[in-house]
């Protein structure tokens, strides 16, 4: 079987689909993890956002944002941003799944999207929105060599996981953390079935129960915030 059908049978495992009914109402906010093939391995793209935006200005991202009122759910959240940050057309996409929801720093529940693109791609980022795009080999989220960590920090979701990861064709060193770098972890160690070379803190071959129980505590300390 050829990797992109095996890692598309892979992921559909992890697929939330409509489960998750019971969240509370909150902003929405859906990036889109896009996979494709390139010398037998498996690429993401991730994007450099503005620095005149002003939130998150200048920090390495998926192609993602908010839902739009016209948006049907969050698929239609995460391929719609794409289109416009990146231009990646919404009907060259493969949904393969939606994986669990987070909240970011900003309270918005984030679904990470995932689906595969052809090679052939070439990203038209929006200068409004994005600085730069760049691919990413997705074994890099699972080694140690330019992973760091700050232990005991405020991280999004568990520890507060750090790359740096240099483009080969470019050069240029981006720093990938937070939020970004926990969901690149995610789809890595699943999309690979590979437990990455240090420590997670969530089992890679179910970590449902580890991003429920964020979740949860997330949730939790909005709810005691509004008292």
């Amino acid at each position: 079987m050829h990797i992109k059908e095996k890692t598309i049978a892979t992921l559909k495992q992890f697929d939330m689909g409509d489960k998750l009914s019971f969240l509370p109402v909150l902003p929405k906010a859906s990036v889109l993890i896009s996979l494709f093939v390139r010398d037998g391995q498996l690429y993401t793209w991730m994007t450099v956002r503005s620095k005149e935006l002003r939130t998150s200005g200048g920090e390495v991202c998926f192609p993602g944002g908010k839902r739009e009122p016209g948006d049907r759910d969050d698929v239609h959240t995460a391929l719609r941003e794409a289109e416009e940050e990146i231009g990646l057309p919404s009907d060259e996409v493969q949904v393969v799944c939606r994986l669990f929801p987070v909240i970011s720093k900003n309270g918005l529940l984030v679904t990470p999207v995932i689906g595969f693109i052809e090679e052939s791609f070439c990203p038209s980022p929006n200068p409004a929105e994005v600085s730069s795009v760049f691919p990413v080999p997705l074994d890099f989220f699972t080694s140690e060599r330019d992973h760091y960590v700050a232990h005991g920090a405020a991280g999004l979701v568990g520890p507060l996981h750090s790359f740096h990861f240099v483009d080969p064709d470019s050069g240029t060193q981006y720093h990938i953390w937070g939020l970004t770098a926990m969901l690149a972890i995610l789809v890595a160690a699943l999309a690979l079935k590979k437990k990455p070379e240090f420590d997670v803190g969530f089992n890679s071959e179910d970590p449902s129960a580890f991003f429920q129980q964020i979740l949860h505590r997330r949730i939790s300390k909005l709810n005691h915030s509004k008292l």
